[in-house]
């Protein structure tokens, strides 16, 4: 059997990050400099942090970008006259809000008030409508990056099986529908899906995003499947790391310095079977923010007619 293919996500993004910089610098020549705005609730560190490498990813592509951190003890309504104006203001084309929001703020009213226009997570009920009729729109960028990864490494997804396990509005849906545009044969699975196995194993694609770790194992996969592994789980037990990695020295010295390591939806064992698959780390996880930035500009691009 032929070694798979692995899809390198960080390549990819380094490609996809290249040209954003390059459209960026052209639309800065005519006049127009593509801007963001994150809003950050709280001091969250996980948050903060990728917050912040998006933010440093718009000065290295030329883009401008603003960051708001409002106090977690922050109102819905406090919170929802900012993105008013955010809204209103004509150098500001995508508007980020960092999940997840403290408990008391309404979280749907809060992306909902989001400009569809400037809406570059793709969360607003306009952009899913757009969606899942096919119109241009902005896209929700893990699913949208690994649409691009597929069409950029040639890997077919016309006629092709698709099963996506997980149905979030982050992942799972925008993932099926854009594979369902694709022309693939689309099957979305869950927690209740019986017999879950029955699926998997004639998934030509397979999409994982459900947040288990090592959840899809080798018996649940079809040889020759294209395996793309969305999900990122922090193991923080020797017995996991031994179970997924037996023979990874590298993983085991990182586990015993750190006390954990990063573990996708799919058994590691299971790429050997595959014809491709996204590691993790370094595959679907890297392209998120080089999508982020691919959105701005083209919320640029359809708001200013750039």
């Amino acid at each position: 059997m032929q070694m798979p293919l692995v899809l390198d996500g960080v390549a990819i993004a380094a490609e996809i990050k290249a040209e954003v910089a390059i459209e960026a610098g052209e639309m800065i020549a005519r006049g127009v400099r593509p801007g963001l705005a994150v809003i950050l609730v709280g001091s969250v560190a996980a948050s903060e942090m990728y917050v912040r490498s998006k933010v440093k990813t718009c000065g290295e592509l030329g883009l401008f970008s603003e960051m708001l951190t409002p106090p977690e003890s922050v109102t819905t309504d406090e919170l929802l006259r900012m993105v008013a104006e955010l809204n209103a203001r004509a150098e500001i084309d995508g508007i980020l809000i960092q999940l997840p929001l403290p408990a008391h703020v309404d979280t749907k009213r809060l992306l909902e008030a989001v400009s569809p226009e400037k809406d570059v997570d793709g969360f607003h009920p306009v952009n899913v409508g757009r969606l899942q009729s096919g119109q241009p729109g902005l896209q929700p960028c893990t699913p949208a990056g690994v649409m691009e990864m597929l069409r950029r490494r040639e890997i077919a997804v016309a006629g092709a099986n698709a099963v996506v396990i997980g149905r979030s509005e982050i992942v799972g849906k925008p993932m099926a529908m854009l594979l369902l545009n694709a022309s693939a044969t689309v099957t979305v699975c869950h927690s209740r899906t019986r017999d879950l196995a029955r699926f998997t194993r004639e998934a030509d694609v397979l999409v994982a995003a459900i947040g288990r770790p090592g959840f899809v194992t080798a018996e649940m996969v079809r040889p020759g499947a294209v395996l793309i592994d969305v999900g990122i789980n922090r193991v923080t037990d020797a017995a996991s790391v031994q179970r997924f990695f037996p023979h990874d020295a590298g993983r085991a010295a990182a586990f015993q310095k750190r006390g954990s390591v990063v573990v996708g939806d799919i058994d590691p064992a299971a790429f050997a079977l595959s014809s491709a698959y996204t590691p993790v780390p370094g595959g679907v996880g890297a392209l998120t923010i080089a999508m982020l930035m691919s959105n701005t500009v083209k919320a640029a691009k359809l708001r200013r007619g750039a």
